[in-house]
């Protein structure tokens, strides 16, 4: 039913790159609903997915990205601009651009670790090609790029596991210093809110797709300090 919550197959396994899928409706500005995906939704600083849907003709509908419908529930692929749209009912394979997906996985895994090396309040961020960014509320200034860098690196290198649970929404209340972001708040709607663990590094609310171990993010430096507000700086890092 195109009324149904999609099946967000991304957050069971963030290494799942491509699954079959039935098309279960369509959008009044051409997007397209399936039944199940692979195709993380916009949301939480990380960019909704992009790939191909192939038809069982042979056909292919690129897909720019995806993003949540109103209802939150639902998951809408959007298509390249003129790409002929499938039926409802058809079977797809849904395949994501996995190279950029995988890259994002590991950028999102890495601030999760700047996090920890920056223990302040998060008030933004965003994860772009490769590289991403976290602001934070720091009273003081005096941040240094390259001692930044050193200490991100050395958790990089424990290739401690990263692994997800889940609590109600009741226990996230109970437990309110779980939540690091002031500006983006943790996903909840159906009675339960997922948690990424770095092992023994750090524990936090967290919709997005991640890398299994701190080892799989690479090299990675921090490219910028900024100033962007009395209390506000912004720090920069990407990979490799």
């Amino acid at each position: 039913m195109a009324d149904a919550p999609t099946v967000a197959l991304f957050r069971e396994d963030a290494y799942l790159s491509e699954a079959e899928a039935v098309v279960v409706g369509l959008t009044e500005d051409g997007g397209i609903l399936l039944d199940r995906t692979v195709f993380y939704a916009q949301g939480g600083g990380q960019p909704g997915d992009a790939g191909m849907l192939e038809r069982a003709d042979g056909g292919r509908i690129a897909i720019a990205t995806a993003t949540y419908a109103p209802d939150r529930g639902r998951i809408v692929h959007r298509p390249e601009p003129g790409m002929a749209l499938p039926a409802v009912g058809e079977r797809v394979l849904a395949r994501l651009d996995w190279e950029r997906r995988h890259a994002r996985m590991r950028v999102h895994t890495a601030l999760h670790l700047l996090s920890v090396v920056l223990p302040y309040p998060v008030t933004g961020g965003a994860i772009g090609e490769g590289d991403g960014r976290l602001d934070f509320d720091i009273p003081d200034a005096g941040l240094d790029k390259a001692e930044i860098g050193a200490k991100l690196a050395a958790l990089v290198a424990r290739d401690a596991p990263v692994t997800e649970s889940w609590i109600t929404d009741e226990e996230l209340d109970a437990n309110p210093g779980l939540v690091k972001t002031m500006s983006v708040k943790p996903p909840r709607g159906t009675g339960r809110v997922r948690l990424v663990a770095i092992e023994g590094i750090d524990l936090q609310p967290c919709g997005g797709t991640h890398v299994r171990r701190t080892g799989e993010v690479g090299a990675v430096s921090v490219t910028d300090v900024a100033k962007k507000g009395k209390q506000n700086r912004r720090v920069r890092i990407r990979l490799g």
